[in-house]
């Protein structure tokens, strides 16, 4: 499953740099690429956990 996630990214960025490469741009093509492109990130994004507020604050005590 995670490697879906990679392979609509990899084809939404090449459908949409296609599309954008043409002289007659298709704007369905490129939208078509850029929602391809944006459902692999956010299925990316949902499997990192959020950071808690503990851990925040820790963090950005050990930077000072």
């Amino acid at each position: 499953m995670k490697y879906l996630n990679y392979i609509l990214i990899i084809v939404g960025a090449f459908v949409a740099i296609y599309a954008k490469a043409g002289a007659d741009q298709n704007q369905l093509v490129l939208i078509l690429g850029i929602v391809l492109l944006m459902i692999g990130v956010y299925r990316i994004s949902k499997t990192i956990p959020s950071r808690k507020k503990e851990e925040y604050s820790e963090n950005s005590e050990k930077e000072d």
